[in-house]
C-alpha cells in the first residue's frame, strides 16, 4: 500500500490537490493499521480495501476531473463529464460495503437481514459526510472556485448522484453476497461476542468468511 501511495504522489498533476485527495485516505489506513490488533480483518476485506484505495489513488494522481480513463469513458455514456469521479463512489460501494458487513459482525453481534441493510445505510451516511466534509473544505480554502475544487464539471445534483451511486453500489455487493450465500447454503452468524469472532483459536488469525458462518 506504501508503493501505491507514493506512486500516486510521484510527479502528481497537482500536489496540493493530491494531498486533499487523499487525506481521509491515509487516516483511514492509520486507522486499520493502528487497530489490527484488536479489530483485524479477513484476507479477502483488505484486498478489497487494497483495490479500492488502489484506484482512488490513480485518481488522486491525476485530479479527478481529468483521469484518463474518464476520458475515455465519454463516448461510451455519451457525456462530456469525466465521470471517474462517480465510477469511484460507485466502487466505494461495491468493493468496501463488505468490509463494513464484516466489522458489523463481529463488532457489534449483527445477524440475519441487518447484516445486509447496515452496510448499506452505512454507505449512505459515510457518502454523506464525505460531500459536506469537501464542500466546507471548499468554501475554505477555495471559495471562488469551489465548483471546480469538489468536481461538480456543471452537474448541479453531483453530490446527491455521488451518494446514490455509492448506494447502488452497496447495495447490489450485498445482493450478490446474499444470493452467493443463500447458494451455497451458509447459514446466518449466530452473533458471537466480538473477542471470539475475530480470530481462530489455531491460528490466531482474522476467520474471515468461514467464521462468519458459525
Amino acid at each position: 500500500m506504501g508503493l501505491v501511495l507514493l506512486a500516486s504522489a510521484w510527479h502528481s498533476v497537482q500536489a496540493f490537490d493530491w494531498w486533499l485527495e487523499s487525506a481521509l485516505a491515509l487516516v483511514f489506513l492509520m486507522v486499520l493499521a493502528c487497530t489490527y490488533r484488536k479489530l483485524a480483518l479477513s484476507d479477502l476485506s483488505y484486498l478489497l480495501i487494497f483495490i479500492f484505495i488502489g484506484l482512488h489513488e490513480w485518481g488522486a494522481h491525476h485530479k479527478y476531473a481529468s483521469v484518463p480513463l474518464g476520458e475515455w469513458m465519454k463516448p461510451w455514456f455519451g457525456t462530456t463529464r469525466n465521470d471517474y469521479d462517480r465510477l469511484m463512489h460507485f466502487a466505494y460501494g461495491l468493493l468496501l460495503a463488505y468490509p463494513m458487513q464484516e466489522w458489523f459482525v463481529r463488532s457489534a453481534g449483527v445477524r440475519n437481514g441487518f447484516r445486509y441493510f447496515l452496510p448499506i445505510q452505512f454507505t449512505l451516511a459515510c457518502s454523506a459526510v464525505y460531500e459536506i466534509l469537501e464542500s466546507w473544505t471548499a468554501s475554505v480554502l477555495s471559495p471562488a472556485h469551489g465548483q471546480e475544487f469538489v468536481g461538480m464539471q456543471g452537474d448541479i445534483w453531483d453530490a446527491q448522484n455521488d451518494m446514490f451511486v455509492a448506494a447502488i453500489g452497496a447495495a447490489l455487493a450485498m445482493a450478490m453476497l446474499a444470493w452467493v450465500r443463500a447458494r451455497e447454503g451458509v447459514p446466518e452468524p449466530a452473533g458471537r461476542p466480538v473477542d471470539r469472532s475475530l480470530h481462530s483459536k489455531e491460528s490466531g488469525r482474522p476467520e474471515g468468511e468461514s467464521g462468519l458462518r458459525a
